[in-house]
């Protein structure tokens, strides 16, 4: 049975809040959750889009609950921030999804002298996702979904001496390397809400090809080369609709059947229905999310250990 944004259950009541909801895979996440009841916050960089993001839903779902939170990934401060203003509004948190990221971008450092690409994609998600535990773990059952790309495999592991790749820069080695943060921290942060034995649980997710503004704005970018315009060409000729690439997500964060530690993906890899899949390479799985907790909480100075 194919499942789609139909099945997502009755969320009224519930809070959930989304990185990069102002467009792609993130706008179609938001308009989905709205459209099931749940207290939407919109957590986005750019205010002009999130103004017409925000606008969108309303008009989708006129009864829509829906809150805007400034979030720049790129600078923790403002990370620390965003997530107070949500802790001071918010006594609970039912949903995280941390889908805002950026792609094979040129070499480039936050506010904070980490590469863009980690800084932004995994860091930042890191820092907002641990500022808002106590909110989280107030839920009676909340998620986190982290989104992950199947980019990761493109690249090698996360290097504790040299995370921010300054000894030799590559665009797209850079990106695998911060998606595959992502898929570590998704199945880290499980392994944390099971030994403080609560009832948070964390998932992954990755949206297969999907046509969205992510492969447009690499191409502007400069940083992907002729790789990036090929990538680019092929998803606006046989990519998802950025509601099919969301499915994944969608089913991460809302299926009642789901449970912590699952990665959620198109059925055929790059297209079809949001499936539930293996987690693969286990041999140095352990390892690899050790290596992460230890450069993430020295690199952003924010613990995140055996929350509760």
């Amino acid at each position: 049975m194919t499942w789609t944004e139909k099945d997502i259950p009755d969320l009224s009541g519930r809070t959930a809040v989304v990185t990069g909801a102002n467009g792609g895979l993130g706008f179609q996440t938001a308009l989905a959750l709205a459209g099931a009841g749940a207290h939407v916050v919109v957590a986005a960089r750019d205010p002009q889009k999130t103004t017409t993001a925000v606008a969108r839903i309303a008009e989708r779902y006129p009864a829509a609950s829906l809150e805007v939170v400034p979030l720049d990934l790129g600078d923790l401060s403002g990370v620390q921030a965003a997530a107070g203003a949500v802790l001071a509004a918010h006594e609970r948190v039912d949903l995280l999804v941390n889908n805002a990221g950026v792609m094979a971008m040129p070499q480039r450092t936050t506010v904070d002298g980490f590469e863009m690409q980690l800084g932004v994609d995994h860091l930042g998600h890191w820092a907002f996702t641990a500022h808002l535990l106590p909110a989280l773990l107030r839920s009676d059952s909340a998620r986190v979904v982290t989104v992950t790309s199947t980019a990761r495999f493109m690249g090698g592991t996360l290097d504790a001496a040299d995370p921010h790749m300054t000894r030799k820069y590559r665009a797209w080695g850079s990106y695998a390397r911060a998606k595959m943060a992502n898929y570590h921290f998704g199945l880290g942060l499980q392994q944390q809400f099971e030994r403080a034995g609560v009832g948070a649980q964390s998932l992954i997710a990755h949206p297969g090809l999907s046509n969205t503004d992510l492969q447009a704005r690499t191409v502007r970018e400069g940083g992907g080369g002729w790789i990036a315009a090929i990538a680019h060409a092929m998803t606006a000729r046989s990519g998802m609709t950025p509601l099919e690439g969301a499915r994944p997500q969608l089913r991460a964060a809302t299926d009642p059947s789901a449970r912590g530690g699952e990665l959620y993906a198109p059925r055929f890899g790059s297209h079809g229905s949001p499936v539930r899949r293996s987690i693969l390479r286990r041999f140095d799985l352990q390892k690899q999310i050790d290596v992460l907790w230890q450069v993430s909480e020295r690199e952003t100075g924010v613990p995140l250990r055996d929350a509760g």
